[in-house]
């Protein structure tokens, strides 16, 4: 019988069942990954571990995304690797911490709007490049210790199972949808290598996850301006890092739900797991886009799953480590490549004969940055600069002016498009400042003026006009404007009813 429930802020109708598998199918999926980003980083398996739980429990329990799953990622760990290897992991604790208090910081400050001028392609790159990590990172499960590629039979048994566990996942949910289809592929084939003895790489294999309760530390580093001015760069890279991965991650849950979750709340959940993740021996971390699509494919969509992983998790370090060492990693390796295949953006391969020149140029550049340099953060923000300037670009191209001389010989100018630091020159182009009559009107009804550049170049324009002995009437402009020109009480004609209303883009500094 299907039970119903809402948990704490969230309205939304629980199935206990679906959300406990899937909680559990994500725990065992968190943790291979959970030890080989603390190993990138220069630290114990257990950092990663811990911060899994720690980052897991909190974003669930207070996150802006029920659903969403967060834990020790990548991003993270290659932000941190060279104060791990040069000042050791009390620094990174510290740092951690510091990165917390800044996430909540921006959170507060209701900053999670800026994702809001993340454009679209900028979305599909960094999805698309994301699947290409996640594909990427499971090749190595193809190389022996020595890293040399696997051949002959180990290698066909490996992909055998890979293969096996893909299928298992992809065809399940065309029989039946009650247990997750993730969650019997594991099985499965764990069941399978257990029971026939088959010799294949497993979890234990990577290192021990046996462990205890994450234990209660305050990072021992002087408090000194000398250690804040170390950490301080790190912690803004991660708490940046971490707040962009988090909130494209969860727009794009929010995609496949078709529901809206709140970034800001969700940036304070972050901060406030990084920094309970700092004083309980944890490397940190973010919202992990692979897990909550694993996550999310099962059906969960409350914060119920999230809870079960990270208990689950912990359960497993503290009482399960030699059961679940004995997990193959083919098992987990075809689970994630499946996630791969279902976060690429194949729709987006299908728009680039009907997408813009410039949109498809973004989304690309933007995949490549993600896939080759691992660096979402910086993907991200080339991707949104790049579309910055296309459309500035764009749109100083757009501004006209409609050119008559009435019968009283007076010359109207109808300006047409917006007038910013990137459609000036044109703008100046349109008047031939020698040749037109003593009288002119500019008239600004289907334009705007949008920032210091604009107002600057319509003082320049008056003035050379006025220097000549030519009266110019400059109309419908809004009342911030009037204020800023210089020569606002000789060529402003007011139109009280007739005149926009808005404010120009200035430094008051």
């Amino acid at each position: 019988m299907r039970k119903y429930l809402n948990l704490f802020d969230f309205k939304q109708k629980v199935d206990y069942k679906t959300e406990v598998l899937s909680g559990l199918t994500v725990a065992i999926a968190l943790i291979p990954e959970a030890v080989a980003f603390a190993l990138i980083a220069g630290l114990s398996p257990l950092t990663g571990l811990y911060a899994a739980f720690v980052m897991g429990l909190v974003t669930s329990v207070l996150g802006g995304r029920p659903g969403m799953i967060s834990g020790a990622t990548g991003a993270i760990a290659v932000v941190i690797v060279s104060l791990a290897i040069s000042h050791g992991p009390e620094y990174v604790f510290a740092t951690v911490v510091l990165a917390g208090i800044i996430q909540v910081l921006a959170g507060v400050l209701r900053l999670g709007k800026l994702m809001r001028l993340v454009p679209h392609p900028v979305i599909f790159g960094f999805v698309n490049g994301l699947a290409i990590i996640i594909f990427m990172s499971q090749l190595d499960q193809f190389k022996d210790a020595s890293g040399e590629w696997l051949n002959g039979p180990a290698l066909y048994i490996l992909l055998g199972l890979v293969f096996l566990t893909m299928l298992i996942i992809w065809g399940l949910p065309k029989l039946t949808k009650v247990i997750p289809s993730s969650l019997i592929a594991i099985l499965v084939v764990s069941g399978i290598v257990i029971g026939f003895g088959i010799q294949t790489k497993t979890v234990g294999d990577i290192a021990s996850i046996q462990g205890g309760f994450p234990p209660l530390h305050i990072p021992k580093v002087p408090f000194s301006l000398e250690t804040l001015g170390l950490i301080f760069p790190y912690a803004a890279i991660v708490a940046g890092v971490g707040l962009i991965e988090s909130l494209l991650t969860l727009n794009i849950i929010d995609e496949i739900t078709e529901t809206r979750g709140r970034g800001n709340k969700e940036a304070v959940a972050q901060g406030a797991a990084n920094i309970l993740s700092g004083v309980f021996s944890g490397m940190g971390g973010c919202a992990m886009i692979g897990q909550s699509l694993i996550n999310i494919s099962n059906g969960a969509r409350a914060r119920l799953s999230g809870i079960v992983a990270a208990v689950a998790l912990l359960i497993f370090v503290m009482f399960g480590a030699g059961l679940i060492e004995q997990l193959p990693m083919a098992a987990l390796t075809g689970l994630m490549i499946m996630v791969a295949i279902g976060t690429f953006e194949w729709a987006s391969l299908k728009t680039f004969n009907r997408m813009p020149k410039s949109d498809i140029f973004v989304m690309v550049v933007v995949t490549l940055v993600t896939a080759v340099l691992h660096n979402l953060a910086l993907a991200v923000v080339i991707g949104v600069i790049i579309a910055a300037l296309v459309f500035a670009w764009d749109n100083a191209k757009r501004i006209r002016a409609r050119k008559s001389i009435d019968d009283q010989g007076i010359k109207h100018y109808e300006i047409y498009g917006p007038l910013f630091f990137g459609s000036v020159a044109v703008f100046n182009e349109k008047f031939d400042i020698q040749n037109d009559p003593k009288e002119i009107i500019i008239d600004f009804m289907e334009s705007r003026v949008v920032d210091m550049s604009a107002i600057e170049a319509l003082n320049k324009l008056t003035e050379r006009y006025l220097k000549v002995g030519k009266k110019v009437h400059l109309r419908h402009l809004s009342p911030d404007c009037q204020r800023l020109l210089k020569n606002a009480d000789k060529i402003i004609d007011v139109n009280v009813l007739e005149d926009p209303n808005y404010k120009v883009v200035v430094d008051k500094i």
